[in-house]
């Protein structure tokens, strides 16, 4: 834990021209982080490249016909095969609890990922998160310490070893 706090974490990130005076961004840069805006991307989109994950921004509180919403998620899963809803509702209103019920009922069962935050860290917390564990170095160590516990799991099992002493 304290190796991946010692190292520093930075990637290019693809963002919808829509957000450029959204705060995330300003967090972005604060980290480093190197930021293309796009108009040919998605409106309220977060695309990480180096990772292969998309993540949608959606609002309730901007929504006036949520079948609009709706069409726009479904067009953003069909272009991203890793995408994720950022489903920001910062006070758990109404309007917000049923717009993640009618995304959830309409998606269930896809490729679709809903993330619901509350506020601009939970943002950045999210996605970083997410797309640094599926970046291509992050992800190759992840996968070797799963390997090594799965190894030590098995050697050190007393299950494994009444098997080993059956046969």
């Amino acid at each position: 834990m304290a190796a991946d706090a010692e190292t520093k974490w930075t990637t290019t990130i693809i963002i919808s021209k829509s957000l450029q005076s959204h705060e995330t961004i300003r967090m972005l840069r604060a980290q480093q982080h190197r930021i293309r805006l796009s108009d040919s991307v998605e409106c309220g989109s977060f695309i990480f490249p180096q990772s292969g994950t998309a993540f949608k921004l959606v609002e309730p509180e901007n929504v006036q016909d949520e079948s609009v919403v709706v069409e726009r998620i479904q067009k953003f899963v069909q272009v991203h095969r890793n995408s994720f809803v950022l489903l920001y509702a910062p006070f758990n209103g109404k309007r917000q609890l049923d717009m993640l019920s009618l995304v959830q009922q309409k998606f269930f069962g896809t490729s679709l990922r809903i993330l619901p935050v509350r506020n601009n860290v939970d943002i950045l917390k999210g996605m970083l998160t997410i797309a640094k564990a599926t970046s291509k170095p992050h992800v190759d160590r992840i996968r070797h310490r799963m390997e090594v516990a799965r190894t030590r799991i098995v050697e050190r099992s007393p299950v494994w070893d009444m098997l080993r002493n059956l046969t």
